[in-house]
């Protein structure tokens, strides 16, 4: 038998019907696509379960930050000193703002074992605004709750704004080398008009309202607009000079009030010659000598972690907006 006949005797494979064949292709396909839908579902949930533990973390720390510093108040039971720290820039949204300091306030003076309030000041000032804030309420708290005295103590520097708050205390003290005073308001800027020429840069500021522009870093100097911003800035000044003599009374010294109130800074043993504190001091002396209160707990308002991270978000957002009003600054302490 020949190798052709052979091979035509051999028995051909069986094949399949195309309709069988392309059932087991759907069906392939079908196993395929519910793996591929599987590791969307796996994908998805492992994202969710992420976020889920990294926002259960958040909120941990938290809590756990809130309840460290209301243990700290909340676990004294006697009689103790309440200290309250202002440092900083005396600004909204800096931690010297006067909403933080205003709580803890009222939350020391409502703390019936409290025997007194030691401020520990260490800022170079900032907003009149912020700083009349905190004036008036430590006045009111004090009418309220005659019995609880305010010592103000300052450490590096308590100056303008921060003075401002002190002169609201029964007394103010400081160390010998601590810088006191700069009694006067400050309102700086730049011109860049004669730059602006150089460059061959054209200002187009359109407004309405005669002065609406007046400040505005890029145009002359008008010397009308000029003089209305020195009264404003000597209004300001003149608010600040009443409040410090309603806060200090006859302890100022009154031979040298022109000195007092031209904006110069003083030395810690300067001050007290000249009245602008009380005595030398830190405040663990002020708590134990003074107030007779030896154990102090810090009422100051910390910022959460979530706060800490929204005032970042928001100062980078400030600073990314450069508008013209970058270079206007308000009357300052």
């Amino acid at each position: 038998m020949s190798d052709d006949q052979w091979r035509a005797d051999e028995p051909s494979a069986p094949r399949r019907p195309p309709a069988e064949s392309s059932k087991e292709w759907r069906l392939i396909e079908k196993a395929l696509l519910a793996g591929i839908g599987e590791q969307r579902r796996a994908r998805r949930w492992g994202i969710f379960f992420k976020f889920l533990t990294f926002g259960y973390l958040f909120v941990l720390l938290g809590l756990f930050s809130r309840s460290t510093h209301l243990d700290e108040k909340v676990g004294v039971a006697g009689r103790h000193t309440a200290l309250i720290d202002v440092q900083g820039v005396i600004a909204e949204g800096e931690e010297a703002q006067a909403d933080s300091i205003v709580t803890a306030l009222r939350s020391a003076f409502d703390e019936k074992h409290v025997a007194g309030i030691v401020l520990r000041i260490n800022s170079p000032g900032g907003s009149p605004v912020q700083a009349g804030y905190v004036y008036d309420e430590i006045k009111r708290l004090r009418a309220l709750h005659p019995q609880v005295k305010v010592y103000a103590v300052i450490a590096d520097i308590g100056a303008s704004g921060a003075y401002y708050i002190a002169a609201a205390a029964d007394q103010i003290y400081a160390d010998k080398a601590s810088l006191v005073g700069s009694i006067g308001v400050v309102s700086s800027s730049f011109g860049f008009v004669d730059a602006l020429k150089k460059l061959g840069v054209e200002r187009r500021l359109f407004t309405s309202g005669e002065h609406k522009g007046f400040l505005d870093p890029f145009s002359p100097l008008n010397p009308q607009e000029q003089a209305y911003w020195q009264q404003v800035l000597d209004v300001t000044h003149r608010q600040f000079i009443e409040q410090v003599k309603a806060g200090r009374g006859s302890r100022l010294n009154s031979e040298k009030s022109d000195l007092l109130f031209s904006g110069l800074v003083w030395s810690g043993e300067q001050a007290r010659e000249l009245g602008l504190i009380d005595g030398l001091g830190s405040p663990g002396y002020v708590a134990r000598e003074l107030i007779g209160a030896e154990q102090i707990v810090n009422y100051t308002e910390k910022p959460t972690p979530f706060e800490k991270l929204a005032r970042r978000m928001e100062s980078r957002l400030d600073g990314a907006a450069l508008t013209s009003d970058l270079f206007r600054t308000l009357p300052g302490w």
